[in-house]
């Protein structure tokens, strides 16, 4: 028997699948997200082929069963667009997460940070909605009324999938979404006046924020639609547990470290306070999150996957491998990718060790700031970079503290989503994961990491 559907949009693929009763993920459907193009900064897709690539996505699924179960939807973070209401016409692209016309109203609302910081939990970066929102609408004047009237909608990829499954009905979107454009009060799970005043925004544009499952809302298609929640947050439900003692590592495109925060408990200085979801009594669940910025971009060039465990440590040179920018709890955009020394002399081999390093070594570090403040007795790590056994085993050497496991079950994000539909228990509890062999005792790599901590607060502090 079918319990739920799933669908994820991806910023390159857009994937479903059908979760058995018990809890199996399969009949996996995947086809190409749309290209998104880049062009000085700004990142955009073409918003009703993705819709409509969507569409045929989950109806090639749906054709495996006869049953009709409840589906789950979870989609990227951050990427937004405009359309008509008459026509559902897209006004705008689509906007990716990755576009920095924002970097703008970060720069012109740098005195806010400290105040957008506390109701947000996250930090003044032109990665969210409301810095790139800000900028449209100064832009383009004319854009403030036809919104504020009604003509003209706006919302997440979720909130437009969601208003043309309903026929225009709705105009919705979760807390867990909501909570990434910088507008929402984390505490209270609402739009935030405040915030709305401080980047112009006016209030009553923003969609309607519901708690992340118990929908139960009807769709044109025939399907039932449950729970809606972002992708990252259905890939943590999927493999933690929110009462454990348990992290999360993945390592994709950029990178990201997380843990569900105890009740009561905020996240440590400089790291991000996400909320996770929020469950259909309107209980909000939050985790502490540190995070890798582009790591994919600066491992693209070599060949990582020849690289072994006993390729690092191998010389005193300390390494960044963030392109972008140091991401959480530093958000350094001037520290981006670097070396201690010239590697201009080193075989593409080494430099690809020391891009691995400084990987590792990150991840490390906010492990070591997480178990410090919370405790951490297993780690598991997620994505596609960590298939890299020399990551993998990097990882648990530097982090002895805590058992470490790689996730072997495929496409977290649908499973996370499809759960919360069909309302099965959440957590770790039907994960797949294999430990960490750290091979023979090496000290070398823990050393270097000791002293790559002292090499590191240098650079923060110059």
């Amino acid at each position: 028997m079918i319990s739920a559907i799933a669908l994820d949009l991806g910023t390159t693929s857009i994937k479903a699948g059908l979760l058995s009763d018990g809890g199996t993920l399969g009949g996996v459907v995947v086809r190409a997200a749309p290209d998104v193009t880049a062009d000085g900064g700004r990142y955009e897709s073409d918003a009703l082929a993705y819709a409509e690539a969507a569409d045929a996505v989950l109806a090639e699924c749906m054709a495996q069963t006869v049953a009709r179960p409840p589906l789950g939807l979870c989609s990227q973070r951050s990427s937004f667009l405009i359309w008509e209401r008459a026509t559902g016409q897209p006004v705008t692209p689509l906007i990716s997460w990755q576009d920095d016309r924002g970097a703008e109203s970060c720069a012109m609302l740098c005195d806010e940070e400290a105040v957008i910081r506390e109701l947000t939990g996250l930090p003044l970066a032109a990665y969210y909605l409301a810095p790139k929102l800000r900028v449209l609408l100064n832009e383009n004047p004319s854009w403030r009324e036809r919104l504020a009237g009604g003509a003209w909608l706006l919302g997440t990829l979720d909130t437009f999938l969601i208003w043309r499954w309903t026929g225009g009905r709705r105009h919705l979107t979760d807390a867990s979404m909501a909570a990434r454009t910088l507008l929402m009060d984390i505490r209270s799970q609402q739009w935030s006046p405040l915030l709305c005043e401080l980047f112009d925004v006016p209030r009553q544009i923003l969609p309607e924020i519901r708690p992340s499952a118990g929908w139960a809302l009807q769709l044109m298609n025939g399907l039932t639609l449950q729970a809606s929640v972002s992708d990252q947050s259905a890939a943590l439900i999927a493999s933690i547990a929110t009462d454990q003692p348990e992290a999360l590592v993945n390592l994709g495109t950029g990178g990201f470290v997380i843990r569900y925060l105890p009740h009561g408990r905020s996240a440590p200085d400089g790291y991000l306070q996400t909320l996770v979801w929020q469950d259909k009594a309107g209980q909000a669940h939050f985790a502490a999150e540190g995070t890798l910025n582009s790591i994919a971009a600066a491992l693209a060039p070599y060949a990582v996957d020849t690289c072994r465990a006993e390729d690092l440590a191998c010389d005193d040179i300390f390494c960044l491998a963030e392109p972008s920018g140091l991401g959480a709890p530093y958000f350094r955009g001037d520290l981006g990718l670097s070396f201690s020394a010239p590697v201009e002399h080193l075989p593409p081999q080494r430099v690809a060790a020391l891009l691995l390093e400084g990987i590792i070594f990150r991840v490390a570090r906010i492990l070591e700031d997480l178990h410090r403040e919370f405790g951490i007795e297993r780690v598991y790590l997620s994505g596609g970079l960590s298939a890299l056994p020399c990551l993998q085993q990097g990882i648990a050497r530097c982090a002895p503290f805590a058992a470490t496991y790689r996730l072997t079950q495929p496409d977290a994000s649908l499973t996370g989503a499809a759960r919360l539909a069909a309302g099965m228990p959440l957590g770790g509890g039907s994960r797949s994961a294999e430990k960490v062999d750290t091979g023979r005792p090496a000290p070398q790599l823990p050393e270097k990491y000791a002293r790559w901590k002292v090499w590191l607060d240098g650079r923060l502090r110059a």
